[in-house]
């Protein structure tokens, strides 16, 4: 499960979250095994979120990644993600109060999970995922 949120925001505050908000992105496990994984991506906030994996280069940390002029990071890589409200897959965001999922077959090695919404991942949207041999 990974929940996702945004602290310390009200229903009434719109538009593009400001850099500095106090936002949360926690996945429970954290380590998982390789082979068929499910995450399953719960939005606690107000606002919109989504949940993208991407691979961790070796030697990096999560929350290293640089966001551009529009505050969001680079997607190559992705593995895949889970931003459709009561849906599996892509889609237009996890509106407040609904889940999103997505399975991937996942290798051995490090992950990071992210929200890239504008300024999500500058704010503290992001945690590592750690996949096992099995």
């Amino acid at each position: 499960m990974v929940t996702l949120g945004d602290m310390g925001m009200t229903q009434m505050m719109g538009g593009t979250a400001p850099l500095g908000a106090h936002m949360m992105l926690r996945a429970v496990p954290a380590t998982v095994p390789a082979g068929k994984v499910s995450l399953v991506a719960e939005n606690m906030g107000w606002r919109t979120h989504e949940l993208v994996i991407l691979p961790l280069p070796p030697g990096e940390q999560a929350g290293q990644r640089v966001p551009g002029p529009d505050g969001t990071v680079d997607e190559k890589g992705s593995l895949g993600e889970a931003s459709t409200s009561c849906g599996a897959g892509a889609g237009e965001g996890i509106r407040a109060g609904t889940v999103s999922w997505t399975t991937l077959t996942m290798a051995p090695g490090r992950y990071e999970l992210i929200c890239n919404l504008p300024n999500h991942y500058a704010d503290g949207m992001y945690q590592e995922l750690r996949v096992t041999s099995s």
